[in-house]
């Protein structure tokens, strides 16, 4: 009897072990209708463990039992394995909503199905499938019908505005490509595959996103193909490059269709941008201004440098890379101030001396400052600082030369600068005997007691005040030096002049203290 009770023990913990119970079974091979429930899971791992545990009976005399166990879970394991794969495929098929729950069931079918990459695969296929067709219908809802009781409204109403029309639509793909990568992230957090959840997520997110690119290609290419003008070609622009680099960074390069189509838009908004510029600055060559009276920046410079002004402002509150702004800074500024600089040269080629340069100064003064509030414009900003720096050199000689001319010197400074000794005395040539000098003298002083006085009228259109007192400062210490010269040769016992002192009453200290 003992012996008896004591195998049927046996055989029970033997059954407990390597067998299944009715329950079970029923759960495993359920029907087709039939949802998957926690206990399925249970009942799959159970099927697992029995199969692992077998192994120790084939190591025993009880391999015939072994074997048979070995082969009937592996029958029972794969028709689970197919359930669970046909209730998990059709789950995915009813994801088709634009928002989609994943039930904690769904990624525990997934962490089952890991076991069978081919299964596995299939269904992340399905459900790309699915959301792909969600995606494309949201987009088309997004832009023809807007949200749920017409909030938000449809983004086709805002066509009219091009930038508000390409960044809306960005901003809807931008949001849903990151919402593809939460529900596949939740779908598969409980997958265990070293390294290839992110790699599937990021494929299953570019066939999800592939279905869109025509439809946002078609519209931002009109729009971009309108030509809305050059600033705003250069807003859209930066966006899609934003758009690009903000999209790359959720999905990686693996969305490729949507990089590409959002890359190929950025390149073609840019393209056409420069060329506007270029049309522009080839409009400016076309129909060159005279300068106008007042000898200040002629209009066509004001609306180009507005125009710079417009576009750098817009690059510089853009969130493109550092490295990529600094090349399309040197691109534009070469493509506008190139032709203007050469518009003003040629605008001032039929003005005298003084008017051109002082032309010349207002302008290149004007597109100095306008590229001062910018960065990356240090190098057009010293080229600027050098061209303005000849044209000043020019209006402090002038301005010098009026100043000696006015005040009655200028015949006797450049007769004492031709002086040569074996001439003689500078006394006995003509005009500059004691009597000349005394009323040359006389004019000077006149000159002396109001300096301002002799101004040449140009200084008085210049725009920058500091520019202005730069060229009175150094043109008059330029008169200060012909009047020392001027001292010097009276002085010089070899010109003859009798008591120099009366003809000269002043130093040249005397004068330059004067003048500063």
């Amino acid at each position: 009897s003992q012996r008896l009770e004591m195998k049927a023990q046996v055989a029970d913990a033997f059954i407990a072990k390597f067998q299944l119970t009715p329950d079970e079974m029923n759960l495993l091979r359920g029907t087709k209708d039939e949802p998957i429930t926690e206990d399925f899971f249970k009942a799959l791992g159970r099927v697992k463990q029995i199969h692992d545990d077998v192994k120790i009976l084939l190591r025993t005399n009880q391999q015939r039992a072994g074997l048979e166990i070995m082969e009937q879970m592996a029958l029972l394991q794969e028709t689970s394995y197919e359930r669970l794969y046909r209730w998990t495929q059709n789950e995915c098929r009813t994801l088709t909503q634009e928002s989609c729950d994943i039930s904690p069931v769904l990624a525990q079918a997934m962490e089952a199905l890991q076991d069978r990459p081919v299964l596995y695969k299939y269904t992340l296929d399905e459900f790309g499938t699915a959301r792909r067709s969600a995606v494309v219908r949201g987009f088309i809802d997004a832009l023809t019908r807007g949200g749920l009781g017409g909030t938000p409204r449809p983004i086709e109403m805002h066509s009219h505005d091009p930038l508000r029309y390409v960044g809306d639509m960005l901003a809807w793909l931008h949001q849903a490509t990151a919402s593809e990568k939460e529900h596949l992230e939740a779908m598969l957090k409980l997958v265990t595959i070293q390294g290839s959840v992110e790699e599937n997520i990021q494929e299953v997110v570019g066939h999800i996103t592939e279905d869109v690119c025509r439809p946002l290609k078609v519209r931002i290419e009109q729009v971009i193909v309108a030509e809305p003008g050059a600033v705003l070609l250069y807003k859209i622009s930066n966006l899609l490059k934003f758009y690009h680099h903000t999209i790359s960074a959720i999905v990686g390069n693996s969305a490729a269709t949507l990089l590409t189509t959002i890359e190929e838009m950025h390149l073609l908004s840019k393209k056409i941008f420069f060329s506007s510029l270029s049309l522009h600055a080839s409009k400016l060559m076309d129909k060159v201004e005279l300068p106008p009276p007042d000898l200040g920046p002629s209009s066509a410079l004001n609306q180009t440098l507005n125009l710079l002004r417009e576009v750098l402002a817009s690059h510089d509150s853009s969130v493109v890379p550092l490295d990529a702004r600094q090349a399309d800074f040197v691109q534009v500024l070469s493509c506008v101030l190139d032709p203007l600089l050469q518009m003003c040269t040629m605008s001032a080629s039929s003005l005298g001396t003084a008017d051109m340069a002082t032309f010349m100064v207002n302008s290149l003064y004007m597109m100095k400052t306008t590229l001062a509030l910018f960065e990356f414009t240090d190098k057009r900003l010293e080229m600027l600082q050098f061209q303005i720096e000849a044209h000043l050199d020019t209006l402090i000689n002038e301005q010098a030369s009026y100043v000696l001319t006015k005040a009655g010197l200028s015949y006797i400074y450049n007769s004492v600068q031709q002086h040569k000794q074996e001439q003689g005395p500078l006394s006995n040539l003509p005009s500059m005997d004691s009597v000349s000098l005394k009323v040359a003298m006389a004019q000077f002083d006149r000159y002396l007691s109001a300096p301002d006085s002799l101004l040449m009228s140009q200084l008085n259109f210049l725009l920058s005040a500091t520019v202005k007192e730069q060229i009175i400062k150094q043109s008059t210490e330029l008169v200060c030096r012909a009047y020392s010269e001027l001292y010097a040769a009276v002085m010089d016992p070899s010109n003859e002049y009798k008591d120099p002192e009366t003809i000269l009453h002043r130093s040249p200290h005397q004068v330059q203290a004067l003048l500063s």
